[in-house]
């Protein structure tokens, strides 16, 4: 598979550039999640990296490359919206 380098900005691995795989259209995943393992044993810590475009090529507006900032948030969680789906009741 292919991989491209890409810039990490903010939270732990601010400023580092690692190889990221990328897929079939050529961009890496949209989130980056880096899980580390607590020293006690317990529950391992997840750092969340969004995906942001670097810049844009001058005359069609392109992406240029890619680079992941940190969500000190967390990864947000999306549910499917089918239009034909009924509302969810309240609790």
């Amino acid at each position: 598979m292919r991989s491209e380098n890409t810039p990490f900005v903010g939270g732990p691995l601010d400023g580092r550039v690692l190889p990221v795989l990328v897929g079939p259209t050529g961009n890496p995943p949209p989130w980056y999640e880096v899980p580390v393992p607590a020293e006690d044993g317990g529950p391992n810590t997840v750092y969340a990296y969004r995906r942001v475009v670097a810049g844009h090529t001058r005359r069609l507006g392109l992406p240029r490359g890619w680079r992941y900032e940190y969500a000190p948030e967390g990864r947000e969680r999306r549910r499917l919206d089918w239009p034909w789906s009924k509302p969810k009741r309240a609790r």
